[in-house]
């Protein structure tokens, strides 16, 4: 997932054609620098890049990457309906797994990457880039048979990464499922909404995903937070991530 448009590392100014995350105040409170990343106004560093690097590497980090796009696909066949579409084979894997793909177009040319998480026969959650989402999204409905609904949480939910060696930890800690493979799922609840607790991330350590509805996002990110005294947590960027 590439940096997309001008980058503007002005603390404090805002572009307001961008799109934020329901986080981004607290972005702003903690004094991050943003940047235009997918059309998204997101925070590319907070205490600085080599920093939050080092915390990812040694402790843990979490993310905000709500931009990201989300896509629940569902309904008889949803999974036969995905790989007549997909690059993968999405019965290679089981319920509850996921699995790295790409939506071609007619001619086999990549319109973008993504991850698939596999519910069950009739069900996945697919993650698209925040850049090509609303493409995808497009595409998927436009090919959807009737009885597959293409249900487009984009701005409905957010997804906050906790990546590190102390990640299991500081899930475990929320009372949330941490004990899964990499590249699978679980489905949890925080604040009495679902949730998906994904073993998936960007950064190459041990890491989660958070999938969660935008009403209690900033209570889960708020949650973490409260946790780095004990397990050195801090707020990361993307700049980080991408290191």
């Amino acid at each position: 997932m590439a940096l997309s448009g001008p980058t503007r590392y002005v603390r404090g100014v805002t572009n307001e054609t961008l799109r934020r995350t329901p986080l981004f105040d607290r972005h702003q409170a903690a004094g991050a620098k943003t940047a235009d990343f997918g059309g998204w106004d997101m925070p590319i560093e907070y205490t600085g890049v080599i920093a939050e690097h080092t915390a990812v590497r040694s402790a843990v980090g979490i993310f905000d990457v709500s931009h990201m796009g989300k896509l629940a696909v569902y309904g008889d066949g949803a999974v036969a309906f995905l790989n007549s579409l997909l690059a993968n084979d999405l019965d290679r894997i089981a319920a509850g797994q996921a699995q790295y793909s790409m939506l071609c177009n007619d001619d086999g040319g990549v319109i973008d990457d993504l991850i698939v998480y596999r519910w069950s026969d009739d069900g996945a959650y697919v993650i698209p880039n925040a850049s090509n989402a609303a493409i995808v999204a497009s595409v998927l409905r436009r090919a959807a048979p009737e009885g597959i609904t293409i249900d487009d949480q984009h701005l409905t939910h957010g997804i906050i990464a906790v990546q590190g060696p102390r990640s299991q930890a500081v899930i475990e800690s929320m009372g949330l499922p941490a004990d899964h493979d990499y590249m699978s799922m679980a489905r949890a609840e925080f604040r009495g909404q679902p949730i998906i607790v994904c073993r998936t991330g960007y950064t190459g350590e041990h890491g989660y995903e958070l999938v969660a509805p935008s009403s209690v996002l900033v209570e889960l990110w708020d949650a973490l937070n409260a946790r780095g005294d004990e397990f050195g947590l801090i707020r990361a960027g993307l700049g980080a991530r991408d290191t």
